[in-house]
């Protein structure tokens, strides 16, 4: 089995480039798993205390049930993934199920930032946008899809992200076996990719 992680700043483009890829593939030969899905239960907290919560923190993640998740995937394993709620910021009480597949991708923004995480990682990707372009596509994605205001959004960053990134993401950098530039066309970086997980999907 093959376990790719891919990090990088909130809104570098972490998913768009998971999407490219499986498009090269059959459906469901690949499997993905989205750091996000992660956030530790809250449901201890009113709502209010869960809004304030620093979720671009380490803290904020079970990291735990992730590398566990990792394990019994590579034991052959089907896992029950969280389901996280962006609107009620809190797990949701249903799971989805992931059977092992020969290609795992894997993405979130503190993914290189463990390092028992990234000792499952066969090839470390870092996503590298700049940071007036991942705010623009934070705010965008925010507002739209996960029932934000524009107040909450910018506090937000210049409470917790652009600190967090600076601590935890950007160095993450330094473990990656492949930057890709997000700004700029990723298709020779796509392409190299797609073919190394061929010799995976392919045997």
């Amino acid at each position: 089995m093959l376990i790719i992680g891919i990090a990088g700043g909130t809104g570098s483009g972490k998913t768009t480039l998971v999407n490219r890829i499986l498009e090269h593939f059959p459906k469901d030969s690949i499997g993905v798993i989205a750091q996000d899905a992660y956030y530790k239960e809250n449901h201890h907290l009113s709502f209010e205390e869960r809004v304030a919560v620093n979720y671009d923190s380490p803290d904020a993640i079970d990291f735990a049930l992730l590398e566990s998740h990792l394990k019994d995937l590579q034991s052959g394993k089907t896992i029950e993934m969280p389901v996280y709620s962006f609107h009620e910021h809190n797990r949701l009480p249903e799971t989805d199920s992931l059977s092992p597949k020969k290609v795992i991708l894997v993405e979130g923004i503190l993914l290189f930032s463990v390092a028992s995480l990234r000792a499952h990682f066969q090839l470390k990707v870092f996503v590298e946008t700049d940071s007036e372009e991942r705010l623009l596509r934070r705010l965008q994605r925010d507002l739209t899809e996960r029932g934000r205001n524009w107040d909450e959004v910018v506090n937000r960053y210049r409470q917790h992200i652009k600190t967090m990134h600076e601590i935890y993401v950007k160095p993450g950098a330094q473990y990656a076996d492949i930057i890709l530039p997000a700004n700029q066309d990723n298709s020779v970086g796509i392409n190299v990719l797609t073919t190394y997980i061929k010799q995976y999907i392919y045997v």
